[in-house]
């Protein structure tokens, strides 16, 4: 037998059984010894086993178990059995090791379907009110940082902020333009097969005007800017947590939400208006096709009508809320990319939870404006 191998020796002492645990006994060696442990028996009733360790060299949780094993099975066929020679590690060892295999018996609970409901919504409720108060004390940290930037610009990190401006504005022209193209077309044919059974086809230019300049344009760039930039946001500063980066800021003493949050903020600031004013132009001409190629509306008299449809206010009603949706996309983005803790997974988790969470302010934030509209009139 090679030295360090877990050995086990039995001798009888009288009527004591002497079982005898030399080597090391460890995870290398713990199938083997586990193995010949369970066809281990005494030749005839014994008065006492008495396990001695004091020849072990070694022994790790594995071992434990092992001699765990054989000193329940023992015991549950009826024999006495004494632990001797183990120093006090391994007595701790043995012990933790018995505290974690022995399985609680289960609880039942009785079934209460009223009392298990409200539990749910208390705990959901609670949940729901703890994060909305750490996104807003987080929303409080960034208006504090913007004052600080706003009194010495030179802390602006302006390569940053140029180099988000063309990943969330020019890089996204492309998918925004398309969507908006194909939303303006359905939305035309849909409305020109409900005029036209008024012989009311014209008036599709002003439902188009009015609900891509108010509505559609902006509320589409913005789900779209959801799900592309603000899951990115959370990616990229979640990824950074993950590999210590940001950690490192702050011992180098640098601010993560200057660094990190307050470029993209800015960007997503400046670059969605001008988006969702792209949207507005290309969602009109996907809709301008659509008249001319089944209501035989032409170009001309698509704008004509459109300027009688619509004014400056219907575009800016519309516009005026992208900056809103940018802070808003931009913050809970940034946010759950600092909340990431450790591991690829929950960057997968909490950027899945960035998009959900925008896109539902956002929607949330647009009926809010429709009301404040409406009670202003405009």
């Amino acid at each position: 037998m090679a030295p360090g191998i877990g050995v086990i020796k039995t001798a009888w002492d009288g009527d004591h059984w002497m079982v005898a645990a030399t080597g090391r006994w460890d995870l290398a060696g713990a199938e083997a010894l586990d193995e010949r442990l369970g066809r281990l028996k005494p030749e005839r009733k014994p008065g006492q086993v008495v396990l001695d360790l004091s020849g072990l060299s070694g022994m790790d949780t594995a071992g434990a178990l092992v001699l765990d094993r054989l000193i329940e099975r023992l015991r549950g066929e009826g024999e006495t059995v004494a632990v001797v020679g183990a120093t006090p590690a391994q007595c701790t060892l043995l012990r933790d090791v018995r505290r974690a295999v022995v399985r609680h018996p289960d609880v039942s609970t009785p079934y209460r379907p009223f009392h298990d409901l409200l539990e749910r919504v208390g705990k959901g409720a609670f949940s729901v009110a703890s994060d909305a108060y750490d996104l807003l004390s987080f929303f409080g940290l960034v208006f504090i940082t913007i004052g600080r930037v706003a009194r010495d610009p030179r802390r602006f990190r302006w390569t940053a902020f140029f180099f988000h401006l063309e990943q969330v504005g020019l890089n996204a022209l492309p998918i925004i333009g398309l969507l908006t193209f194909l939303i303006g077309v359905v939305l035309a044919y849909q409305s020109a097969d409900q005029l036209r059974r008024f012989g009311a086809e014209i008036f599709v230019v002003n439902l188009l005007g009015i609900g891509i300049l108010r509505e559609l344009g902006v509320l589409i760039t913005s789900i779209i800017v959801a799900g592309r930039s603000g899951s990115a946001f959370t990616a990229q500063i979640g990824t950074m947590k993950v590999n210590q980066e940001v950690d490192a800021m702050q011992v180098l003493g640098l601010d993560p939400i200057e660094m990190l949050v307050l470029p993209r903020l800015a960007a997503l600031f400046v670059a969605l208006p001008l988006v969702s004013f792209y949207a507005d132009v290309v969602g009109l001409f996907g809709g301008a096709v659509m008249s001319y190629g089944t209501l035989d509306i032409t170009l001309g008299q698509f704008l004509r009508q459109l300027q009688v449809a619509v004014n400056p206010t219907t575009m800016i009603v519309g516009l005026i809320k992208a900056p809103v949706f940018a802070i808003v996309i931009s913050l809970v983005g940034c946010f759950e990319g600092l909340n990431v803790t450790g591991s690829a997974e929950s960057v997968g988790k909490l950027t899945t939870r960035s998009v959900v969470e925008s896109i539902f302010l956002v929607i949330v934030l647009d009926a809010l404006f429709s009301i404040l509209f409406s009670y202003l009139k405009i």
